[in-house]
């Protein structure tokens, strides 16, 4: 246990602040002295090439435009000389070609260059009336490297640029107080400005990216839970679809000694063993169907009881559609056999699903829907087209029995469930179509009830 005698004593605020203030010189070094690896230029992550090419094309007029006006001033009006004048105006403005990809680095050549001119100038013949430490075009494009700079660089990155602007800006007015005019008062001023402008800019810019991605991920997100939540419904429908035959299965084995004479024991207790197995299988799926449903249970405050649907509900489906405002033509075979109940469905749910789209997005709509079986009843043809919309009116209320919310998500799904195609788009007319092609297998040849013959043969 340390005893509270051993604890070292806090120490004062004044000697933190004082300790704050012999380090900062350290932490300015240490922050200016890290620059930012070369990165993606200014404007890289556009689309459009022009707007690319754009912090190029900015940079290039301002270093042509300033180098011979820098050159003009520094060998004219301040009677710097022209050799001296021209290398300093080329170390003062060539880096703005830099600033796009590397503008720290630009920062370093230019500032030094700045601090160099500034201290040339001071024994210079005509500075006596004129800016000093900073010329006019060096604070033009001091400022140009600093929106460059803003734009890429961090907040302390930023902080520690300023700073030693200003620094600079003091030591000149110590070193030739006689030669000072304010200019670097100007500058340091100017300089935190643009560096707070393009800050802003750049974080705003950073927070809508962030939003534009959180807003990509959670529509994919979304997707994938839409697919997911069809695909849970499909499974529990097809588990009433399942369960009617595993049911058929069942009672036919359970009854099979009774129904037929004279089978051997051994054939007994195989169908005892079919059923016992058929029996089991139920209960798996009716434990299944109890996760599948729990949801569902949950929102609707009970599991679905209801038989589930197929093409001969389409009447029904079809008279509500018309109720609520859109005119529907409905065209079924005029001889349809029995259906495979996972086609049956299917097709449905086809149907259903594009009425209560017709309905959402389209109100009012003249709409045909049609279900027809090829010639060699190989495929089932489900087509659902509607009109364009009539004019704007008052929106109509979608039917809240009609479609699973999930539209073509769930078409598709019932599709590739049961092996078929889906065509779905847009019409020349302003329309939309929906088509699909439901495979059908050959219906099962029929089982003759055994004979007398038959069964004294068993």
């Amino acid at each position: 246990m340390i005893r509270p005698s051993s604890l070292p004593a806090p120490e004062p605020a004044r000697g933190r602040v004082l300790r704050a203030v012999r380090q900062a010189p350290h932490l300015l070094a240490v922050e200016l002295g890290t620059p930012t690896e070369p990165g993606t230029p200014l404007f890289g992550s556009v689309r459009s090439a022009w707007l690319r090419r754009l912090p190029y094309l900015v940079a290039f007029v301002f270093a042509v435009s300033l180098l011979p006006t820098t050159i003009t001033l520094l060998s004219h009006d301040y009677g710097l000389d022209g050799g001296l004048s021209g290398a300093l105006a080329t170390a003062q403005v060539a880096p703005l070609l830099l600033a796009v990809t590397r503008p720290l680095q630009a920062w370093w050549v230019i500032f030094a260059a700045d601090v160099v001119c500034a201290l040339a100038l001071i024994h210079a013949d005509d500075v006596a009336d004129r800016s000093w430490p900073w010329p006019p075009t060096a604070i033009v494009g001091y400022l140009a490297l600093m929106v460059a700079l803003s734009l890429r660089e961090r907040g302390r990155t930023l902080i520690a640029v300023w700073l030693a602007t200003g620094v600079a800006g003091v030591l000149s007015e110590a070193v030739a107080p006689d030669r000072i005019n304010g200019t670097w008062v100007l500058l340091f001023v100017l300089t935190g400005v643009v560096l707070l402008m393009g800050a802003t800019l750049r974080e705003r810019g950073d927070a809508r990216r962030k939003l534009i991605e959180q807003e990509t991920i959670s529509e994919a997100e979304r997707a994938r839970r839409t697919l997911l939540e069809e695909r849970t419904r499909i499974a529990r429908e097809l588990h009433d679809v399942v369960a009617h035959h595993m049911s058929v299965i069942t009672v036919q084995a359970d009854s099979a000694p009774y129904r037929i004479s004279g089978i051997p024991r051994e054939a007994e207790e195989e169908f005892g063993s079919i059923a016992a197995t058929a029996r089991e299988s139920l209960a798996e799926m009716r434990r299944l169907l109890g996760v599948l449903r729990s949801e569902e249970a949950e929102r609707h405050g009970g599991p679905e009881k209801t038989p589930q649907p197929g093409i001969g509900m389409l009447p029904k489906l079809v008279e509500g559609t018309v109720r609520a405002g859109v005119p529907v033509e409905l065209s079924l075979p005029g001889d349809r056999g029995p259906l495979e109940p996972a086609v049956d469905l299917s097709a449905y749910r086809i149907v259903q699903e594009a009425l209560a789209n017709v309905v959402r997005h389209a109100p009012g709509a003249p709409t045909r829907v049609s279900v027809t079986t090829a010639a060699d009843g190989s495929r089932l043809t489900v087509l659902v087209v509607n009109s364009p919309p009539p004019a704007p009116s008052a929106p109509c209320a979608p039917l809240e029995t009609n479609g699973t919310g999930h539209g073509l998500v769930g078409m598709r799904e019932r599709v590739r469930l049961v092996g078929g195609s889906l065509d779905t788009g847009p019409l020349p007319d302003g329309g939309f179509r929906v088509a699909a092609q439901l495979p059908l297998s050959p219906p099962p040849a029929p089982v003759a009830s055994p004979g007398p013959k038959d069964s004294d043969s068993v």
